[in-house]
């Protein structure tokens, strides 16, 4: 069996990390991985899983697109993968005009992937075309049967995204080192109930509910302080200094770190006391939350998406009405006085071997 993925460009974000773990989890049963992108930072990391990589301009929405339909085709004849797995639109819109190229012998079997909550319109509609549908949360099937009520429900498989309970587990501590350079780092953070807020800094991803929260937290004698973790991205500079301006309005910013990117995550979780989802819109699964989750670290959330779904199984108490920050904080002081726990540990289908078993075996089902 040969699986084709396709998808814009390999640039070390979420899809393309799940695209990766396939690979990685294909190859080791066997099964031939092609990869068609337009490039990016993890193509070598995809080669080195076993899969090959082909280079195809796949992240326009315009006509420069229209000689990669030939190639595509071309690229099916010569490959001749038993499916073509699209991973978002631009690659999907390819991939059906390439097929109109192909006879009916050299078409595979088409595979697509709900990876968040697409605008409703024609252009996404393309992704409900394929001979399956994958829904990486219950919520994103409801959100297809609900946008595109002619859609057969058999059609759409729910498979989560999966995280690695290897690195992610109840119980994990940072090596010293990375401790020790933590606390001579962050002495700010002695003595106090640490709030962790993942997320790129974007109007959507939950920064701007932040100041009405701590400062109610502080006003109900809860010592918190705010860890903002998540890069800024270019043209979004200005909307950075906007936000550390409401936050000194709010007379916060002495109670807030400001850390940008970071590589280590899961260890600045770990050192957390409580893990935040804040945004404003409803996530389509929520990976950093189940994450957190894993590790044991309670997580209060806006009560929609996907982090709603992960919070009614493992810590139902941490669901809070979107967009009601007197409900948070008044939350997050209750977990100041008495932790919580969570109902059980992270598991089944989220688990790595889950997600690429449920593949494998949507897969060998349509074959």
């Amino acid at each position: 069996m040969k699986i084709m993925h396709l998808l814009p460009a390999l640039s070390s974000g979420g899809v393309e990390q799940v695209v990766l773990e396939l690979c990685q989890g294909m190859t080791a049963q066997g099964v031939e991985s092609c990869v068609v992108s337009a490039g990016g930072r993890m193509v070598k990391a995809v080669e080195a899983a076993g899969a090959k990589h082909i280079t195809h301009a796949l992240e326009k929405k315009n006509l420069h697109l229209i000689p990669e339909i030939w190639s595509i085709a071309r690229v099916l004849r010569e490959e001749r993968p038993d499916i073509v797995h699209v991973h978002s639109r631009v690659p999907a819109w390819v991939v059906h005009f390439a097929y109109k190229l192909l006879n009916d012998e050299e078409k595979p079997v088409l595979v697509s992937s709900f990876h968040g909550f697409h605008s409703v319109n024609s252009y996404s509609r393309i992704m409900t075309q394929g001979d399956a549908i994958i829904a990486v949360s219950q919520c994103i099937r409801d959100h297809i049967l609900n946008s595109y009520p002619g859609v057969p429900e058999q059609r759409i498989h729910v498979i989560p995204n999966s995280i690695d309970t290897s690195l992610n587990y109840p119980g994990y501590v940072p090596d010293p080192s990375w401790l020790a350079r933590w606390q001579a780092e962050h002495r700010e953070l002695d003595g106090r109930f640490v709030l962790c807020l993942p997320g790129r800094i974007s109007r959507i991803k939950g920064q701007t509910e932040l100041p009405s929260i701590m400062t109610r937290l502080l006003s109900l004698g809860v010592p918190a302080h705010a860890l903002i973790v998540g890069e800024t991205k270019r043209g979004k500079e200005r909307f950075l200094k906007e936000l550390k301006m409401r936050y000194r309005q709010a007379g916060v910013s002495e109670h807030v770190s400001w850390l940008g990117h970071r590589s280590d995550l899961r260890q600045v979780m770990s050192v957390s006391n409580v893990v935040l989802s804040l945004s404003l819109q409803p996530e389509s699964f929520g990976k950093t939350t189940l994450e957190a989750l894993a590790l044991g670290k309670p997580v209060a959330g806006f009560d929609h998406g996907g982090v709603s779904e992960q919070l009614e199984e493992y810590l139902p108490e941490g669901r809070v009405p979107t967009g009601d920050a007197e409900a948070m904080a008044d939350l997050l002081a209750r977990w100041y006085a008495a932790p919580p726990r969570l109902v059980k540990p992270v598991g089944s289908p989220y688990l790595r071997q889950d997600m690429i078993q449920a593949h494998l075996n949507l897969y060998r089902s349509l074959l």
